[in-house]
């Protein structure tokens, strides 16, 4: 009973470290903000040619 407990908590201790590694193991101030800004649904940034009328 104390070999499978001795184990769970190892497997446990394992768990923990590999997911506390993918979370904090990243750059050292956080991930840089994007270069480019989503654009503003008011403007016509995002929109294709096609959906777009002709300037007069």
């Amino acid at each position: 009973m104390g070999l499978i407990l001795l184990e769970a908590l190892l497997a446990l201790a394992i768990l923990v470290a590999i997911v506390w590694w993918t979370m904090f193991s990243g750059r050292n101030k956080g991930e840089l903000p994007s270069q480019t800004a989503a654009p503003s649904p008011l403007t016509d940034a995002g929109k294709e040619q096609s959906d777009v009328p002709p300037k007069r």
